[in-house]
């Protein structure tokens, strides 16, 4: 077997790595991945090698981007603590205050935050949905304004899969006029030059990495309320149809930019991204030291209503948080969101460190590539 070719450049210091980022093709069945870490707003780890489209033998560059599934969750809650930030959001008022609509049939006492956090009893709708009504973005607003919770709400957390992006999703709306994706692209990607995008433009297309359905042990069976909230009611197969083509390797859906999972980006947007989040990168940090304490207070742990059985999962304000049994990061002050197959960003301000990874083979249940790189960083860190 031909060994992978891995390009890019670390610092010194940072070899260890590019050694499992390398092993990780040669052990772990990398097809296509990159990864890129900032160090106090400085990018010290920048690599990329394999094949974003293993079909037509196209390979990744620097600039090749990803379905980054939940990451996208994190972006969203970024832009979240920035309106918060701004005075225009208060993450303890009730929804209704920006989404009056939202309160019927017991909603009416539900604060922003258990949007994010997971506790909104809101895993899941009864509306069956059609692809092209879950793309259009208000057939599900309606559907989550009429949708009475599962279980009291802030009693309990199951994880919302999908619904997430759009219930903090249209708060935001409320708030700034704009999807999600615009107000994203204008207040943060596009200042800081990030090729990351909730909402793909079509110039980008045929740069997208083609995301492979997993190999091997799919893990645990999702009981019905968990798939019925993975597929939006039946909209689309999550992650791949009968035939392993994964649904969000459409176009359209890349295009429709689906506010919990359908985010596009390279590992440097991501990295970069939670660089800039806990240290200067092309001006002023920008989430305060307050909100990164607010961020990493745990809000949600333990065995959720609906779903995969605990895993040691932590739940903060948006994000998930280090946890050494199911997702360990760089200690107490990091926050970040993984994806579907493999993906993993995050930020940490004790460190001043971003870290994104972007992969195009989705990984199983045991899938460890993103905690071997992670686990490489904290070793160069301590030196």
């Amino acid at each position: 077997m031909t060994e992978t070719q891995i390009h890019g450049d670390t610092d010194d210091g940072f070899g260890r790595v590019a050694d499992v980022f390398r092993d990780n093709f040669a052990t772990r069945g990398e097809v296509g991945a990159a990864v890129t870490v900032y160090v106090r707003g400085r990018k010290v780890v920048d690599l990329h090698g394999g094949l974003a489209d293993p079909r037509s033998g196209r390979t990744w560059t620097a600039g090749t981007p990803a379905v980054v599934f939940s990451c996208t969750k994190g972006i969203m809650a970024i832009c979240a603590y920035l309106l918060a930030q701004q005075g225009r959001l208060d993450l303890d008022a009730p929804v209704t205050r920006y989404w009056p609509e939202f309160g019927q049939h017991g909603k009416a006492e539900i604060p922003v935050r258990w949007l994010l956090t997971h506790q909104s009893g809101l895993p899941a709708l009864d509306k069956p949905f059609s692809r092209e009504e879950v793309l259009a973005w208000r057939p599900v607003i309606e559907a989550i304004e009429a949708q009475a919770p599962l279980w009291r709400p802030g009693t309990a957390h199951s994880y919302h899969a999908m619904t997430y992006g759009w219930l903090i999703g249209e708060v935001m709306r409320r708030i700034t006029g704009e999807l999600p994706g615009a107000f994203f692209a204008r207040s943060l990607a596009d200042p800081l030059g990030l090729r990351t995008w909730i909402g793909l433009p079509a110039a980008e297309r045929d740069a997208v990495a083609w995301t492979l359905a997993p190999i091997g042990d799919p893990g645990p069976a999702v009981d019905p309320i968990a798939e019925r909230g993975l597929t939006m009611g039946g909209a689309f197969a999550f992650p791949a149809d009968a035939d392993g083509l994964v649904s969000f390797n459409d176009p359209a859906i890349q295009a429709a930019g689906v506010p919990g999972a359908g985010a596009v980006s390279t590992a440097d947007g991501l990295a970069r991204l939670y660089a800039a989040c806990v240290s200067e990168v092309d001006g002023p940090r920008l989430l305060s030291s307050d909100s990164v304490t607010d961020a990493t207070t745990v809000r949600a742990a333990g065995q959720q209503v609906y779903g995969a059985p605990d895993a040691g999962h932590r739940w903060g304000t948006g994000f998930l948080l280090d946890s050494a049994s199911a997702r360990p990061m760089l200690g107490a002050r990091s926050f970040g969101h993984d994806g579907a197959g493999g993906h993993l960003a995050f930020g940490d301000d004790a460190h001043q460190v971003g870290f994104g990874y972007v992969v195009n083979q989705m990984g199983g249940v045991d899938d460890e590539r993103a905690n071997r790189l992670t686990a490489a960083v904290r070793a160069c860190l301590a030196g």
